[in-house]
């Protein structure tokens, strides 16, 4: 898969795809307004801890159609709504496992063990997060960003492309799927999780109280386009520590010839550990690469640096908070290892740090909590019917071949399929105007992700 692979372009036979688009139209105006809807409930993550109302709104509107709504808690104040619609159709499939080992379809089998029974039918996970990227004062948008407003095609407001848009437009085409195609023989899980922006397990915790799925559909902006993986991302703190503290004034007999003193600014040893990090990152830029993405994709990213107590100290404490982009097919245990090799042979080959080596702490469940995360790569073949099914609702609703891609950014993606789930990303929007001040979707994107996420639906788990 390249950067920008196009896919074929096919029409499958979709009786209903026209009945679709006819009660879709009908609800454009409902599908304009829920967006709205949901870019009100304010949810910046951070905070966080506010996505009780939103997840409540929804619960209630997927109760309606009939869903099996959990809410499962993961920090006071967010908890990872889990509705499932289980299929209906008559010719129930036997029971399979999926790569992750847990039975799908007819006889599915939960994440906690027990049997659940199915219509049969391929089952779809439809994932997407409810809170949003933080605003600050004084960034410049033109009208609260809680406060949507409709111009120009486009509906502002923060979250607008990540991701209230896209959850809007899955439910539409949810409900719409179902009153219009007719009973669906495959389940139907949706996840509504929290703190996707801040790295907290908001899916992983979702995803232990859900059945298994055939595919995964993750709504997040993807410009258009069908993305079908992402590199991933891991955080981590290297912290070098002094067992001893010392005045400033002793800083002189640290240095020079003679001082007697045997010791080390924690500041300035980080500058070796950096340098170390910055030819590894060099080093990788040339001898790593992966198809669907640039060269030097594999960044070690100095993001913060905390060090020293006061200008009347030699700094005895310094902790670098690094992020590392690996690409699919690599490991958190694998890139972490190789980045501790680097440092403490470096460590090794200085007289102080020797004797008092770097410490490392890597990943997190929350950017908030534990200040670290993770992020899990992963990649679904162009092959695979669930992208190939994606690719035709996009040409039939479109008229045009859709691309193929591989994201810059990261998601949930990798969560869902290390839980042996292929994945593919598409949603309204893109990564231009996700986080931007002034966020926005376009109305047009809106009505073409619901029809295909309609098409999705209803084609994947088999309309009766």
């Amino acid at each position: 898969m390249t950067d920008a692979t196009v896919a074929p372009r096919t029409r499958p036979a979709w009786p209903w795809a026209a009945s679709l688009d006819t009660a879709l139209d009908a609800r454009r105006e409902e599908l304009f307004a829920l967006t709205e809807r949901l870019i009100a409930f304010e949810t910046p993550c951070p905070p966080g801890r506010n996505t009780g109302p939103i997840q409540d709104f929804l619960a209630a509107r997927l109760r309606a159609l009939g869903a099996d709504v959990r809410m499962v808690p993961l920090y006071p104040g967010d908890s990872q709504l889990v509705a499932r619609l289980p299929g209906r159709g008559p010719h129930a499939s036997p029971g399979r496992k999926s790569p992750s080992g847990r039975t799908s379809s007819s006889g599915r089998r939960s994440s906690s063990g027990g049997e659940e029974e199915d219509g049969g039918g391929r089952a779809l996970l439809l994932n997407g997060h409810v809170d949003v990227a933080s605003t600050a004062p004084g960034e410049g948008w033109t009208a609260p960003p809680f406060h949507p407003v409709r111009r120009a095609g486009r509906i502002y407001g923060r979250g607008a492309t990540d991701m209230k848009g896209g959850i809007a437009a899955a439910l539409i085409a949810l409900e719409t799927a179902i009153a219009t195609a007719g009973p669906l023989c495959g389940d139907v899980t949706v996840q509504f999780v929290t703190g996707e922006e801040m790295g907290e397990a908001g899916t992983p915790t979702a995803l232990g109280h859900a059945p298994a799925a055939d595919l995964a559909l993750v709504l997040e902006p993807s410009s258009g386009e069908i993305s079908l993986g992402q590199g991933g991302v891991v955080t981590g703190w290297i912290t070098i520590q002094s067992p001893e503290t010392f005045h400033d004034a002793m800083r002189r007999r640290m240095i020079h010839a003679g001082g007697g003193v045997r010791g080390a600014s924690a500041i300035e040893k980080m500058m070796v550990v950096q340098q170390a990090l910055q030819t590894l990152e060099r080093h990788w830029a040339v001898v790593k690469s992966h198809p669907g993405f640039p060269p030097g994709t594999t960044t070690i990213n100095p993001a913060a640096i905390e060090g020293g107590r006061h200008p009347a100290f030699v700094a005895d404490r310094c902790a670098l908070w690094i992020t590392v982009h690996f690409y699919p097919g690599e490991t958190v245990e694998g890139v972490t290892r190789e980045i501790e090799a680097t440092v403490l042979a470096v460590a090794a080959a200085d007289p102080w740090l020797r004797d008092h080596p770097p410490v490392f702490r890597w990943g997190g469940r929350s950017m908030i909590e534990d200040r670290g995360e993770v992020f899990p790569a992963f990649e679904t073949p162009a092959d695979h019917p669930g992208v190939a099914l994606v690719a035709q609702a996009h040409a039939d609703v479109c008229g045009t071949a859709a691309a193929y891609r591989t994201s810059g950014g990261v998601c949930d993606g990798g969560w869902i399929a290390q839980h042996g789930i292929p994945v593919v990303v598409y949603g309204p929007g893109g990564w231009g105007q996700a986080h931007a001040v002034d966020e926005y979707v376009a109305l047009d994107d809106l009505v073409r992700c619901a029809r295909v996420y309609a098409r999705v639906i209803a084609g994947w788990t088999g309309a009766v």
